[in-house]
């Protein structure tokens, strides 16, 4: 995993994600999810391409129960990008580089 990846949890969920300064990406994925693997590079190129822009993360929906229940996280991968605590996007599935660059670029 990249050094530009945080990893969210129930724990540290509000000091990461709520009361980051930054737009904030984070990906709801699970070991046994197929589409969460393809998924996992492109977010990890995302992230570089973005650096300091943007904080990125992901979250296991295994590990970590709470926080996907309070956003209705039912499929998975599911992307959330996060802005002012405030959900301001959201994405279901897989979704190309080009996409996800797009779908980030007006939260800058």
């Amino acid at each position: 995993m990249s050094d530009k990846l945080a990893t969210f949890t129930d724990a540290n969920w509000a000091a990461e994600v709520m009361q980051s300064a930054k737009p904030v990406l984070v990906d709801f994925w699970a070991e046994w999810c197929v589409p969460c693997h393809t998924l996992s590079p492109i977010v990890e190129s995302v992230a570089e391409h973005f650096g300091d822009r943007l904080k990125v993360g992901k979250m296991n929906v295994e590990q970590n129960e709470g926080t996907p229940v309070q956003y209705d996280v039912r499929s998975l991968p599911t992307l959330l990008v996060l802005k002012g605590g405030q959900v301001a996007e959201q994405r279901l599935g897989l979704v190309t580089k080009e996409n996800l660059i797009k779908l980030l670029e007006p939260h800058l």
